[in-house]
């Protein structure tokens, strides 16, 4: 069954309305290689300006930094010695052993795309590095199930698309920014200097100068057909395209096999419907902590408790009113 089709879900809450699966990225960061093909293609296809002198970090090897308004994938680079590979590992034997959210048994469905290279048949092993390694990971958009920017967004600028992607229409955005706070990922935000004023001055150059920006999962591609230009041009198959159902499945079998490996830190993130954003579109393969990654551990959408919080409220709003009235009548005693 759809993600997108059961009661209380995204087609009940946010209108996506469609019985067709969702579609959505599976990010093996295991075999990621850092080569920001991503990141290039994403930029070109989009036509979103670079990110400051493309000067190297000093905390490491990246350029970009983090997601934002101009940058919709970006690359991480984290290094890491033997005593923390080994913290990682046993990190993942105690999460494999109470249990963990979408860790389940090999599975023999099919791959969310088809690749731009058939590699099936390459050694997609890990090089065996025990003292050292490099994290790298490609993230994007989470395109949640529950999206607090769809939520928030006060002029219906921001959609549900036929795909299940959240996609911002630039030409209806009027920059108030009050998406970008809503956001537990950190990912969208305004396309310029800040949020502090919603009525930034747009340049003719780029009339999309003070609206909201992010992912779109290239919606102009998907209608016509085509893959996201990111998977479609990673070289590794580290980012793959596809249907949800089919990408986690993948996913799953992914980490089972590593496991096996004796790489018990890898796990996924975004693949459990019970967390606070209803599970994402964007699935990753992990190899250490969310936290490693520059991701929430335990993500919640802003919105998920208003009405418990408007309940709350009410209550203590006749609270109030019954006190007061009690006052009232033994102040006339």
């Amino acid at each position: 069954m759809s993600l997108l089709a059961g009661p209380g879900g995204p087609a009940a809450e946010t209108g996506w309305g469609h019985d067709h699966e969702r579609k959505g990225f599976f990010t093996d960061t295991s075999i990621c290689i850092g080569c920001k093909a991503c990141e290039v293609a994403c930029k070109e296809w989009n036509r979103n300006p670079i990110d400051g002198n493309l000067e190297i970090l000093g905390s490491s090897y990246d350029n970009t930094g983090e997601l934002g308004a101009n940058t919709w994938r970006h690359v991480a680079f984290v290094e890491q010695g033997q005593e923390r590979i080994e913290e990682a590992r046993e990190s993942g034997r105690k999460l494999v052993s109470l249990g963990m959210p979408g860790i389940g048994p090999k599975s023999s469905g099919p791959r969310g795309a088809t690749p731009a290279g058939d590699l099936s048949d390459v050694d997609r092993t890990p090089p065996d590095t025990p003292e050292f390694r490099w994290l790298m990971s490609s993230d994007v958009c989470k395109h949640c199930t529950n999206a607090g920017c769809l939520d928030v967004c006060p002029t219906g600028a921001i959609f549900r698309s036929e795909f299940g992607s959240v996609v911002v229409q630039q030409d209806v955005c009027n920059g108030c920014g009050t998406c970008v706070s809503a956001c537990p990922f950190g990912v969208i935000e305004r396309r310029d200097d800040g949020t502090v004023s919603p009525f930034a001055v747009r340049e003719e150059e780029d009339p999309r100068q003070g609206t909201a920006s992010k992912c779109t999962l290239c919606y102009d591609r998907l209608v016509d057909g085509e893959e996201p230009a990111c998977s479609a041009t990673c070289p590794t198959q580290s980012i793959t395209f596809g249907d949800h159902p089919d990408l986690t499945a993948d996913a799953k079998q992914r980490v089972a096999d590593l496991h096996e490996r004796g790489m018990t830190e890898a796990r996924l993130y975004g693949t459990n419907p019970k967390d606070g954003v209803g599970g994402t579109g964007s699935v990753f393969l992990l190899l250490d902590e969310p936290e490693v990654y520059g991701l929430p551990p335990d993500p919640q959408v802003p919105t998920k408790s208003l009405t418990r919080t408007y309940a709350r409220t009410g209550l203590a709003a006749a609270g109030m009113v019954a006190v007061a009235a009690l006052s009232f009548l033994g102040a006339r005693r």
